[in-house]
């Protein structure tokens, strides 16, 4: 399995959110500046966030964009299942029923649900609290994403 950008870039930008969300709603150029990223790429991840519900918007002057919900209820997990679509590292694990003809015989499907079974227990028990508190702890309050 391999993350795209929009994934990486979606994770960014909440985290930036997360670090920031004292400060109200943030515009997009200010995350944009902050992480590096084109904000142009930031407009075309945002749709796809707003829909979901992770985030808020606010229109107009002062307006921009602020998490939905606490950064400790947003997971890893479910952000990059909304940029990358399945966690499954093969395809006939993308559905809950597996409808593959030769999944009764497959000798190795055991390994490919293993590694997935991994991958989602994993990602969906990392929060962006949990990387903003493992960043603090390793580096300080300095904030580097």
């Amino acid at each position: 399995m391999k993350i795209s950008t929009k994934g990486r870039y979606s994770l960014r930008m909440l985290l930036d959110l997360a670090i920031n969300q004292n400060n109200g709603y943030i515009a997009l150029k200010d995350i944009a500046e902050r992480q590096n990223i084109s904000k142009k790429y930031l407009e075309q991840i945002v749709p796809l966030l707003n829909k979901s519900g992770l985030l808020r918007a606010n229109r107009g002057y002062q307006g921009g964009y602020m998490l939905s919900k606490p950064a400790a209820q947003c997971t890893v997990g479910e952000i990059l299942r909304l940029t990358e679509g399945s966690l499954a590292p093969i395809s006939c694990l993308e559905h809950d029923i597996n409808d593959c003809t030769k999944a009764s015989e497959c000798m190795t499907l055991p390994v490919w649900e293993g590694l997935y079974k991994v991958i989602t227990d994993y990602l969906d028990n990392i929060t962006l609290q949990d990387i903003i508190d493992n960043n603090a702890a390793m580096n300080g309050n300095d904030y580097c994403i």
